[in-house]
Formats: C-alpha cells, structure tokens, sequence
C-alpha cells in the first residue's frame, strides 16, 4: 500500500492487551481503539513484565495520540478506550461506539463516566442534566442479519445452538428493555471535541473515506460480552479493514463481509486460545479457523495482522496451524503486530 499507511502502536504479542492501530491517509490520520490492558495472570510472565509493558503500551498509545486527527473507538473494553486523557481527545474528532444500544450493561456504565469526563473536561457541564428521554424503539432478531451463522449445519450440536438461540434471543429482548429505559446520551460537540456515532456510516476527508460496520457481536451470537463494530479505510483504490474484537471471526457471516470488502491489509483478531477448555469450545475453535482460512484462500489480501487475544498463551500458533498453513501455501504475509515490527511475541519467550 502506497497511499495507505499503518503503524501497529501496540498488540498482545507487544505484552499487553491491545489492538491500537494508527493510520495515515493524505488527507487523514486515524488512531483506532487507543486503549491497553495488562495480561491476564496465566499469560507466562512476572507481574512486573506485564506492568512494565501495560506502562509501555500507554506511552506509545498516548505519543500516537498526538499524531491523530480522528480517534475510533470500537467498544468500551479498556484494552479498546481510554478513559480519561484529556490530550488525546483534545481536538479530535472522536468516532466511539453508539452507547444507547447494542451494548451490556458493564460498558453502558463505562460510556457514561467516558461521557461525563468529556463533558466535563470539554465543556464543563454535567452529562446527567444532557440525558434526554428517549422514544421506545423496537429491534429485529439480530439473527437476521446473519443468515449464513444461523443457518449453518452443525450436525449433532444444532439441538444444542437452537437451544442457546432460544436463550439468546430472550436474552436480547432483555437487552432492548434496558436501553430503551436509559437515558439517550447524545452526540457531543464542543469547542476542542466533536463527538459522533459512526456505526453504518461513512465519513470523508479529501479523497479517504471512513466506513463503519453496523454494530457486531463481540465473538459468538448473542454474546453476553456485547457489540463492536469494524472499520474500513480506502484511499485511491486501496484499502484498510481493522476487525476489532470480532474473536477469529467466529461467525460465518462476519467472514463473508470481510472477503466482500477484500481489502489489502486485514487487522484481524483471533480466537482466545488460551480459554480452550473453558469459554473456547473445540466446535467455536473450528469456526474461527474455517473463517480466518476463507478469508486468506478468498481475498486478495496481501498481509493479515493476526494478532488481537491470539498470542496470550505460548501455543495459540500451534492451535490456529490450519490459518498458517494456508498463508504459506497462499503466499500470504499473515504475521503478529510483533512480527510485523521484526520482534518475536513475548508470549514465546525473550531473547537474550
């Protein structure tokens, strides 16, 4: 890519949980998802690497910030957001996640203290006196929009998918109650912020063009873990996709979308390998593999950053064999963040 430039600013294989991405157009510079977690206590590491790269995650995060004109946040996952510094907001446009629907209650409450801070830092006002009421609205069976996942054969575990459907769905009409009994936080514009709601929308700069995914099930369907949506950069004919947290993907039709789009350069994220056994089921597992195999046998696309939640246990390679294979066999650059910036992922060990 020639017009298009990316700089991983940090990922998992780096030690701390993240998929913040800077990237540059002429026109443009967007920092995607700016936010950092610190690794989970099986990730094979003492406590003080795992804060001294949680540390270093949030320097380089920060220092990017101050190259951005555009700041995407996907979802309110901390290893996704910040919350707050005011100078990486500052004189941003600031495209976040819409935190009136598609969302859990968890990352609800997190959006109201983001949304606070930035009315308080931007325009010294209380959000809760902005809460407007909202009109009842009514939403469709999110399976709908996903008839290849609904549809496909499992063989002997469909009795048990069309059970967990049933109880996705009431799950869901739970879900519709909540956010239409909450207050309506609005869009925000102040002197040193502009705030919007990007999901199924297209922005321009020049000659770039942001385009966001309506909002998508974080991993499997009706995850309880919520929504986030994906974003798509094309400049001249080229073109950028960046997942978010999609988890491999794990759902057929989040694949088709993605090989649709055929995009150069894929910022993917992976399945959680290092659940297998516990919330990663062996069946999960071979859907996110299938996918990720589709999508590098399918696209065109010429380097895959396959990275997020993938290298938090030393065997995730060894797991996903099936995807790196076909990258070889394909000629396909499929590489970690870590990689990528000519490192090896710290989850393999230091050198030296």
């Amino acid at each position: 890519m020639k017009k298009i430039l990316f700089e991983p600013i940090w990922f998992d294989s780096l030690g701390a949980k993240s998929s913040c991405t800077l990237v540059k157009t002429p026109d443009v510079s967007i920092l995607i998802d700016p936010g950092a977690a610190v690794m989970q206590p099986s990730f094979p590491a003492s406590l003080a690497k795992k804060l001294y790269w949680y540390g270093q995650a949030m320097s380089a995060i920060k220092r990017a910030g101050r190259r951005a004109d555009v700041v995407v946040i996907s979802h309110y996952h901390y290893d996704h957001f910040l919350d707050f510094d005011r100078k990486l907001y500052e004189d941003k446009l600031v495209l976040t996640k819409n935190p009136n629907e598609c969302i859990n209650d968890s990352q609800r409450e997190r959006a109201e203290s983001f949304f606070g801070n930035i009315c308080r830092a931007f325009g010294e006002v209380d959000l809760g006196k902005g809460l407007q009421k909202r009109k009842r609205r009514s939403y469709g069976n999110p399976l709908d929009d996903i008839p290849h996942a609904r549809d496909k054969d499992f063989g002997d575990y469909n009795r048990r998918r069309r059970q967990l459907f049933r109880l996705g769905e009431r799950w869901f009409k739970n879900r519709v109650d909540r956010w239409n009994g909450a207050g309506l936080i609005p869009e925000l514009e102040f002197k040193n912020i502009e705030v919007r709601f990007p999901e199924g929308a297209e922005f321009e700069f020049g000659r770039t063009k942001l385009r966001f995914t309506p909002a998508l099930f974080h991993g499997i369907e009706f995850s309880r873990v919520g929504w986030v949506f994906a974003t798509v950069i094309e400049h001249g004919g080229e073109k950028l996709v960046h997942s978010s947290d999609l988890d491999g993907p794990i759902i057929e039709d989040y694949a088709d979308w993605i090989i649709r789009e055929n995009p150069e350069v894929l910022i993917l994220d992976g399945p959680m390998t290092y659940m297998f056994g516990y919330t990663l089921t062996r069946t999960t597992l071979n859907r996110t593999i299938e996918n990720a195999v589709r999508i590098i046998k399918e696209c065109d696309v010429r380097l895959m950053v396959y990275d997020h939640h993938l290298p938090r246990e030393p065997r995730f390679r060894e797991r996903t064999k099936e995807v790196w294979a076909m990258a070889k066999r394909e000629r396909k650059r499929v590489l970690t963040a870590a990689e990528f910036v000519g490192k090896r992922p710290v989850v393999l060990g230091q050198r030296g």
